[in-house]
Formats: structure tokens, C-alpha cells, sequence
């Protein structure tokens, strides 16, 4: 036997196991052969190809690039290897530390994606914006003067051809040079862009774009810029996109940019078109304008503390709004390097994306869960050896379910090689927010809550549960909104719910959309007032969102979006499977790090022949349709699809059985199921009807203690013959109204309050509850620092006068400077003040910039500044609201802080560490 023959049976083997692996029981592989497909009949996706090439990699040797993702057959995979080569990383490509000596970060100003470039080319042309890796390694450098010119010549391209203001230009291009030149020319031409994934595979070409023709014709696209083997089917294209004028190449469009001005943009053009990579049924174009991405991309530059020095590592493909938005343009809108390389770069060989990482000293990157998975369980210590990952310091985990434990994985297995923990962070986006939404703040890590399971699952309700509880359920924090963007939980209703309570996650922000491009239909779904919905569920805690699933019927699967309605109308056609009684849905897949596809048909016969023809038929059309293989096919007995009352399906609950194992077990009587369901639905209205008296009752009875204490310790206050007096009487009404509530404060460190002599304490802001849980939970020898206009109200004027309260002018600039100068006087004279730093609140959570009349009085006077964070007060009476919520308060005092001088530097210092240690403890973003 020669070697070929060896490496023959070698690879068939391989194939043939993993097949098996993936889909035990599914069928007879070892009857499969040389000129089987790989996905048809295989049913290898994508993913299962990244574990396929690692085995090929271990088990013959061979080392295959990205031509492997485009081979049909095993026979394909063989040829590849007899011609695959040793993959050698290039040498550091690292820019010098100079480089960014001369470098000038674009002006906040510019309103489109054009004029940042154009600044770019005016001021530092040769600055390098992409670094484009070949297989190989090898570094293609693209500066910005470069990219204008690619992008000018295509515009002229566009223009020459007729292209006017506003029509859309589909780009179905890799990951290179020329998207970027198409992209910003069809900008320049004043035309909106329209990415399009391209096909994996040559051979798929023209049922990809069959596949495709829906999106174009609700864009109405112009042109199509594409690999010139697509014209071949232009005439067939046009015959569904009546709109469209041809098929080009960027080659073919480009030409010398004429001397003619190009069309002038604003702020509010269309950038371009965002469709998801699985919206071909019923395509949904998310609408985004320059105004959009630029909002979009500032905010995430501040969350993440992004600057010029850093650099960004990208795999991500450009017709997503990850590696589009967050990588692409956001290297442009913030200056920071992309080093970017094709997705099936990664899929080849996904060392290379750390070895990227590590060669280029990249400081941010992102990608879907599934990545993370992959490199957590298949990278060996050989692929690891010498890769340093130490300078990562921002590892976005998003687009698709975080799952804890990939997080873990991945922590642990690359901890040898630098990489730190507090680096990983999951994040949340969609593209009606253009793409990022929610982020965590740098360096903290992971924040993984523990919750009942149960309680979430019937309830709705996120109960914390220790880490030792059998039951309990980890559930990623996502961060905090960006800033100035909005996030909220709401019940089917469309009413707000407090914290830690399951409901549809909403948002509303400068990054929104306007709605679905020609879909009015999908637009006013989309939109509840000037709030806009999600489709996912989740809640808030800390203000942080949590993510625990989809109210949409979306299936994310290796970073592709599936609509489960179009394959299961095509299933249900198949002769022996009941039209009408198939479900599509995914399920949890803690293994792969992502979701499984699992097709469930009720067939007429249980005949085992007649069950493979079925189920080999539902195979292919998964395959056709989505362009990946259900992960399982399962057919059942009549009766098993679960569906409401109404004869909806029940994706959810499918899933719900299948994952527990019950769902080919014998079903009840339809009396019993029927009985049953009416059960669940009573149990549950009356859980929520519960919960909502509960939640009124209680607020009522916080107004009706509040109603009848205050008047008596009001008159208490205001006639009692001395201060200490009235400041006891103050703190006991405090405790007393809150203990009625069930919401006396926790409170911790009441030993770092000085014993003796005057001190400052500073505090968060974010309640009108505030000063009642402060004057509750410290002792009664402190004056507050309140604003002015309270004294324009008796009700307030008169406790807070006979309190001893100092009040400062916050408009007038010199009022303000007397007004600190005599807090000074006051500290000097021995007393202690409180500040509420911040000088006021708002809604949304986040720790605003503090003022500097504390320390500065602080630092002058020589007395200690004693940080205090107050927790839980947003949550429970949220803003200018009146209406109060039952949740647990926290009062935590930290250490004291000495003055180090005098002086302005000294009152900064003060200010500064006093931030920091409540921030420390808060859990709110940095809205400073």
C-alpha cells in the first residue's frame, strides 16, 4: 500500500468518526465514501470542519489553510494534502512606540464616515489603519491615503456607471482590500453600501445566491460588487431583483477619480444596510445612518477606555456588524490599528488569531462564544508555545449566548500564556443599536450571577443562590448601557419591571435605528414608543444587564442567524412528516460553545426505511436552506409537537422537553394536556398577579408610614430646643419609616468613622431616598450639604435649617466660591459634613464626575474625606418617580483619606481616591 493509499483510508477514517461523534445512531457512515459530500452527507458544518482540520493536523501531519473550508469531499481534503505546506508565522510586524508620537486623533465633530477619513488623509496619510494578514502570515499595509484612493476610484467607478444619490450598492466580497475600497467608494459616490456574506465555497455560488435574491430586492440594490464568477447568474438575479443594473468587480468599477466633487453627506445619510446573516425569508435590513455608527463608536470608545495606542486583532467577517462596526470602523472613528485576517483563516487554524494577537501586541479583540470554546478544548500546548498573550487586556465576548463555563475554559487554559482573567468580557449588542449596547468595565472580569433555576424558569424572578446550591443557574453579567443609551425590562405588557424580575429587554440611544429599511411592517414592531425592543429576555441587577434568552426565533449558531419558520414549512412538505406539526429550535450545547439545530417532525410512519429516506431529506434541506446541517433530526409519533391552545407552536417548550429528555416520552390524554396547560397558565397569572399586589400593597404602605410619620417628626424637628435634639429625632424617624418598610440599611465600616474631631463624608447620588438612608445609618452628628433651591420649599426648608444643613449655590459661579469658602470655615470650626459628590442623579445607572467643593474644603481645612457608598436607592425609588419598589439597601464607609497638602493638586487627589474606592464598590459604570 503506497502512501496515498494510507492517507486515503487514513482521512476516511477520520471523517467518518467525527461524523459519527456528531450524530450517533444518525446513520450508516462507513458507507460513505471518497466522493461523499462533507456537509450533505457528512453533515460536517463549519464548526465540526475547525475540529477536522486540527484532527487532519494531529493525525497526518498536514497543516491546511483556508482552501480546506472550500473542498466538497474527502477527495478534496486529500488533494489539499498533498499540497499543503508548513505554515510559518511571520516575524513582528509591531509598529515602533513612535509611531504614535505624530499622531492626532480625529475631532469629535466630524459627522460622517467620509469626513473621518478625509481627515486622516489631511493629516497623517501614511499612518498605517489595517495591517491585512495572507495565510501565510504575511502582512499587507494598508495607510490611510491608500484606502482613500482605492475607495475615490471606485466612487468615480460609481458615478460613471449612472449610480445616483442613495442607491444601494450589495458587496459580496472576502475580507481584504477591496471591501474596504467598495464600502467607503460607495460613500464617497453618495450610494449606501449593502454587505452580503459571500459563499464558503465556490461550488455553492449559485445557491447562495438564491439564497440571497430576497435580500437584494428589498434593498433594491443597484449593483452587485462580487467575484466576477457571480455574473454568470445576473440574468437569473435580475429576474427577482428587478432593480438591479448588473454585476460587477471592484476592478472593474475602478477608475481614475474624476476632478468633479463628489456628492456632500450628513450626519443623517444612510451609512449602509445591516441585514443579519440569516434573513433570507423575510429580510430585515437594519437602516443605520453616519450619525448611527459615529454615536455608536464613540460610546464604545469610552466604555472601554479605547485609544490610539491600542490595537485591535480581528478574524471577524466584515459583513457582520462586529468586525464592520466595532472593528472596522471603529479602528477609523478611534485611530487604533486593525490587524485583520479572513474568517476562515481562523476556522483553518484558530491559533492564528492569538498568534496575531500576540505578534502584533493586540490590546482589544472579539469574537462570538463558539471561538472561545474552540480555543479553550482544541489548541495543543505545541500550538501555544511561544505565543504571549499578556498585552490583551480587552477579550468582547458576544453576537451569540455567553456561556460561563466556555468563559472559565478559556481563562484557564490560556492563563499559562499571559492571559489574565479580568481580560474576558461579555458584552451585549444588535444591530438596531448598530452594533454595541451593553458593556462591562475594563478589567473587572467576568461578573457571573448565581441564581434558582426554578424560580427563573416559573417566575420570572432572579433569586441569588450560593455557588453550592444544586439548583443554582450561572447567568453572565453584560455590563452597564453605553453611555447615553438607555436599557429597561418590561413585562408583555409594556410595563417597567424593578430588578432582578425576567422581562423583555429594551433600549432606546443616539445608536438606534430609525427601523427596518422598506419594512414598515417589521418597523412598528420593533418600536414601543421611543423604546425600542430587543427580542431577547433578561433583567437588571446593579443596574447591569443579564441576558437569559430569546422572546425571538432566532436560532445563533456558530455566529449564523437562523430563522427556524422557512425550514419548517419546507420539512413539513416532505412526504411522511405532517405538514404542520415540525419544529425548528436550538439547543444549549455546552461542549461547542453554542447552540445545536435540532429539527423535530411528527412522521406518519415509524417504519425504520421509510424513517431514513425522511430523515437524509430533511438533512439536505437544512443544508439548502440555512447552509448548515441540523444537528439532530428527530422524528416522533403524532402528537409530540407541543402547541398552544390556538395551534401556535411551541419552540420554547420543545426545547424545554427535548433538553430534559421527556420529549419522546408517551403523551398524556389531550383532556389531561389541555387540563394541564390551563394549570401552568392559572399557576402563573396568579404567580404575577401576586407579585404585582405584592409590589402595590407594599408601596402603599411605604406612603401610608411615610404619611403618618412625618408630620409628628417634622413638628419634632422643628420645635425641639437643641440640635442634637433634632438630629436624633431625624435619625429615629429615619430608622423607624425604614424598618416599617422592611428596608433598613445593611451597614458596614461604621469603625472608619473618626472618633473624635470633624471629617467630610462623600456619597453617591441616586435617589431622592438618599438622605433618609443615610440619616438612618449614620450617627446623628452630621450637617448635609444640600442645594440651594430647597430652601424655596418649607416643607424641606424648615427640617433642613433647623438640621444645621449648609447650602450652596450650584448656578451662580460666585455664589458657588463663597459658598465653598464658608463649608471650609465650617470644617475648620469642627464640623462634619456630608456631600453627595455628584451634585445630582439621574435615572440611569453610572457614577457621575464628582465636585470639588468637598475635598477642596477637605484639604484646606485638614481633615480627613470619608468615602461612603450607598447601594440599592436607585432601584427602589428609581429618579423623579414616586412610586417606590421593595429591595434590600446598603451603606458601606470606607477607609478615611488624609489630605496630602493644602492645596489644589492635594483636593484633586482626594477627589480622585474617593471615586475610585466608591466606584470600587458600587457596581455602576463610570458615567464620568
Amino acid at each position: 500500500m503506497n502512501a496515498i493509499d494510507i492517507n486515503t483510508e487514513r482521512l476516511l477514517t477520520i471523517v467518518r468518526v467525527l461524523a459519527a461523534e456528531l450524530k450517533p445512531g444518525a446513520g450508516n457512515f462507513s458507507a460513505l465514501g471518497f466522493d461523499h459530500r462533507l456537509e450533505r452527507d457528512f453533515g460536517l458544518d463549519s464548526l465540526a470542519r475547525v475540529e477536522l482540520l486540527a484532527r487532519i493536523d494531529r493525525e497526518l501531519g498536514a497543516k491546511l489553510g483556508e482552501a480546506a473550508f472550500a473542498a466538497e469531499t474527502p477527495a478534496d481534503l486529500l488533494r489539499l494534502i498533498g499540497d499543503a505546506t508548513l505554515y510559518v508565522p511571520a516575524t513582528s510586524a509591531v509598529p515602533p512606540a513612535s509611531a504614535l508620537a505624530d499622531f492626532v486623533p480625529p475631532p469629535d465633530d466630524l459627522a460622517t464616515l467620509t469626513e473621518v477619513l478625509d481627515w486622516h488623509v489631511r493629516h497623517q496619510p501614511g499612518r498605517i489603519h489595517i495591517h491585512l494578514l495572507g495565510e501565510a502570515g504575511q502582512d499587507d499595509p494598508v495607510n490611510y491615503a491608500r484606502l482613500a484612493q482605492a475607495a475615490r476610484a471606485v466612487a468615480a467607478g460609481l458615478l460613471a456607471r449612472g449610480a445616483p444619490p442613495g442607491s444601494r450598492v450589495a458587496l459580496m466580497l472576502p475580507t481584504g482590500l477591496d471591501f474596504f475600497a467598495a464600502f467607503y467608494g460607495a460613500l464617497y459616490a453618495g450610494c449606501v453600501p449593502v454587505p452580503l456574506y459571500p459563499p464558503a465555497r465556490p461550488a455553492q455560488l449559485e445557491e447562495h445566491l438564491r439564497r440571497i435574491a430576497g435580500i437584494l430586492a428589498n434593498a433594491g440594490a443597484l449593483w452587485l460588487v462580487a467575484d466576477p464568477r457571480a455574473r454568470a447568474f445576473a440574468q437569473a438575479l435580475s429576474g427577482k431583483c428587478p432593480t438591479l443594473a448588473g454585476i460587477v468587480t471592484v476592478a472593474e468599477l475602478t477608475t481614475p477619480p474624476v476632478a468633479a466633487p463628489l456628492p456632500a453627506l450628513v450626519a443623517g445619510d444612510l451609512a449602509f444596510i445591516q441585514y443579519t446573516s440569516g434573513s433570507t425569508g423575510d429580510p430585515k435590513g437594519v437602516a443605520l445612518t453616519h450619525a448611527n455608527l459615529l454615536a455608536n463608536v464613540s460610546a464604545l470608545r469610552l466604555a472601554a477606555r479605547a485609544t490610539p495606542a491600542d490595537v485591535f486583532v480581528s478574524w471577524l467577517p466584515l459583513y457582520h456588524d462586529m468586525g464592520l462596526i466595532g472593528a472596522g470602523i471603529g479602528s477609523m472613528v478611534v485611530g487604533f490599528p486593525l490587524v485583520l485576517m479572513s474568517p476562515l483563516a481562523f476556522l483553518a487554524r484558530p491559533v492564528r488569531w492569538l498568534e496575531a494577537i500576540s505578534r502584533h501586541r493586540g490590546t482589544l479583540s472579539a469574537a462570538p462564544n463558539f471561538a472561545y470554546e474552540i480555543c479553550a478544548n482544541k489548541l495543543t500546548d505545541g500550538e501555544l508555545a511561544g505565543i504571549d498573550l499578556s498585552c490583551w487586556r480587552m477579550a468582547c465576548n458576544g453576537a451569540e449566548a455567553v456561556s460561563p463555563v466556555t468563559l472559565e475554559r478559556f481563562a484557564a487554559r490560556l492563563a499559562p500564556v499571559g492571559l489574565r482573567r479580568e481580560a474576558l468580557a461579555p458584552v451585549y449588542g444588535l444591530a438596531e443599536c448598530s452594533v454595541g449596547l451593553a458593556f462591562p468595565p475594563p478589567g473587572r472580569g467576568p461578573r457571573i450571577d448565581r441564581v434558582a433555576r426554578r424560580a427563573l424558569a416559573d417566575e420570572g424572578l432572579a433569586q441569588p443562590v450560593g455557588d453550592d446550591q444544586p439548583d443554582a443557574q450561572a447567568v453572565p453579567g453584560c455590563g452597564h448601557a453605553l453611555p447615553g443609551h438607555g436599557i429597561r425590562i418590561v413585562d408583555a405588557a409594556g410595563r417597567e419591571l424593578p430588578e432582578r424580575r425576567v422581562g423583555r429587554i429594551q433600549f432606546r440611544g443616539p445608536s438606534a435605528t430609525a427601523g427596518y429599511f422598506e419594512n414598515p411592517v417589521a418597523t412598528a414592531k420593533l418600536f414601543d414608543g421611543d423604546w425600542l425592543n430587543t427580542g431577547d429576555l433578561g433583567y437588571l441587577a446593579d443596574g447591569e444587564l443579564f441576558v437569559t434568552g430569546r422572546e425571538k426565533d432566532i436560532i445563533i449558531r456558530g455566529g449564523h442567524n437562523i430563522h427556524p419558520q422557512e425550514l419548517e414549512e419546507a420539512v413539513g412538505r416532505v412526504s411522511g412528516v405532517r405538514a404542520g406539526n415540525v419544529v425548528v429550535f436550538p439547543a444549549t450545547d455546552p461542549g461547542a460553545g453554542t447552540e445545536r439545530l435540532v429539527v423535530l417532525a411528527e412522521a406518519r410512519t415509524m417504519d425504520a426505511d421509510a424513517q431514513q429516506r425522511i430523515r437524509a431529506e430533511v438533512e439536505r434541506l437544512a443544508v439548502d436552506l440555512t447552509g448548515l446541517p441540523a444537528d439532530d433530526v428527530v422524528l416522533a409519533p403524532p402528537g409530540t409537537v407541543l402547541k398552544t391552545s390556538s395551534g401556535k407552536l411551541r419552540r420554547a417548550a420543545c426545547r424545554t422537553a427535548y433538553e430534559r429528555g421527556e420529549l419522546l416520552h408517551r403523551p398524556r390524554s389531550p383532556r389531561l394536556q389541555a387540563l394541564r396547560l390551563l394549570l401552568d397558565a392559572a399557576r402563573a397569572r396568579l404567580r404575577a398577579a401576586l407579585r404585582g399586589a405584592a409590589g402595590g400593597l407594599w408601596g402603599l404602605w411605604a406612603w401610608t408610614v411615610f404619611a403618618l410619620l412625618a408630620p409628628p417628626f417634622w413638628l419634632l424637628i422643628a420645635l425641639a430646643p437643641t440640635l442634637a435634639l433634632r438630629r436624633a429625632a431625624a435619625r429615629a424617624g429615619a430608622r423607624l419609616a425604614l424598618a416599617a418598610g422592611g428596608i433598613l440599611p445593611r451597614v458596614t465600616g461604621l469603625e472608619n468613622l473618626p472618633d473624635g474631631g470633624p471629617a467630610v463624608v462623600v456619597v453617591n447620588h441616586a435617589s431622592y431616598l438618599d438622605g433618609m438612608a443615610l440619616t438612618a445609618a449614620l450617627p446623628a452628628r452630621f450637617a448635609y450639604v444640600a442645594k440651594q433651591e430647597l430652601l424655596d420649599h418649607p416643607l424641606s426648608a424648615t427640617p433642613l435649617k433647623r438640621l444645621d444643613s449648609a447650602f450652596v449655590e450650584r448656578f451662580e459661579t460666585v455664589r458657588g466660591v463663597e459658598d465653598t469658602q464658608s463649608l471650609e470655615a465650617r470644617v475648620c470650626a469642627g464640623d462634619s459634613l456630608i456631600f453627595f459628590a455628584e451634585g445630582t442623579f439621574r435615572d440611569a445607572p453610572g457614577l457621575l464626575p464628582f465636585r470639588m467643593g468637598a475635598f477642596l474644603a477637605a484639604a484646606r481645612a485638614g481633615v480627613p474625606v470619608v468615602p461612603v457608598t450607598l447601594s440599592g436607592t436607585r432601584a427602589l425609588l428609581p429618579g423623579r418617580r414616586r412610586w417606590p419598589r421593595h429591595g434590600p439597601l446598603a451603606v458601606t464607609i470606607h477607609a478615611p483619606l488624609v489630605p496630602a497638602g493644602t492645596d489644589w493638586h492635594a483636593a484633586l487627589a482626594l477627589r480622585d481616591a474617593a471615586r475610585a474606592a466608591i466606584l470600587a464598590q458600587l457596581g455602576e459604570p463610570d458615567a464620568g
